[in-house]
């Protein structure tokens, strides 16, 4: 018995710190670990309640996927989306429209509301467009360049001149030395569009992205004037914004690798 008993006694003391260091290892994995489980909660501050964008008709399509990725990024915030004419918009921002976020196609517009001082700072331009001639999908009225606008026998839609998109009608028109005749002055790209897409205009004056978002309802006949009449698009939050939090984190978004990604996509231009 004596000569068993060192041997007993070692293997207890080595049973006895085989535990004390497993116990030692424990302790230590709840205050690291591998940081899946176990992770510290952020301490930055969820993003709640609703963020009211008023954006440039041109930004329908591709803001709309912007507004879905954005919720679900932040799931307590609600995004509301006002599209139009961005004179219009302009106009009902410094009228005192509630809103978070003016994203317009022009830098003329932005500066109308920042001279009014209802942007919060400085814009930062996100995109860039050119136009395109539409014709529907058949071309009934046989049009393949832009001198068939000043052809008073065709039935022609621009946008108003005081709409971005009119503005840069104006500048290819003067560009190319050409007198249009227009039947209707829309107040906004979308209303081109659709007289386009419906037959009830030979051609139209839009963006780019707008003849993509059309799909087969349009064909689209780039001109190189175009080239003399490119819009930026410049984005701000507003100055009284219910929600600045919300805004600057979608502003944010929208100049991120990823908002530029989705832009790019739908065919707007780097800024």
């Amino acid at each position: 018995m004596s000569a068993r008993r060192p041997r007993y006694w070692a293997l207890v003391a080595g049973l006895a710190a085989a535990a004390l260091a497993l116990a030692g290892c424990a302790a230590g994995s709840s205050g690291s670990g591998s940081g899946i489980d176990s992770a510290s909660p952020s301490t930055e501050p969820k993003l709640s309640g609703t963020v009211t964008i008023f954006a440039a008709a041109s930004l329908t399509e591709v803001f709309g996927e912007a507004k879905t990725i954005f919720e679900k990024q932040h799931p307590g915030v609600e995004v509301v989306l006002n599209f139009g004419g961005s004179s219009a918009l302009a106009e009902q921002i410094l009228s005192g429209a509630p809103a978070d976020v003016f994203a317009a196609a022009s830098p003329a517009t932005m500066t109308t509301v920042a001279d009014g001082g209802a942007a919060a700072g400085a814009p930062t331009t996100f995109a860039t467009n050119t136009l395109e001639i539409a014709v529907p999908k058949d071309n009934p009225g046989k049009v393949t360049k832009l001198a068939d606008f000043a052809d008073a026998s065709r039935t022609i839609a621009i946008c108003a001149p005081e709409v971005p998109c009119g503005a840069a009608a104006v500048k290819v028109f003067q560009s190319a030395g050409i007198t249009a005749a227009p039947d209707t002055l829309e107040q906004d790209v979308k209303g081109v569009l659709t007289k386009v897409s419906l037959g009830e205009a030979d051609a139209g004056l839009v963006y780019r992205t707008d003849v993509l978002t059309a799909g087969a309802a349009v064909k689209g006949i780039p001109f190189d004037e175009a080239a003399d009449a490119v819009n930026d698009y410049p984005i701000a939050v507003l100055k009284d914004a219910p929600s600045p939090d919300a805004a600057k984190a979608f502003v944010d978004w929208v100049l991120s690798d990823a908002g530029q990604k989705l832009l790019a996509k739908a065919g707007f231009g780097a800024a």
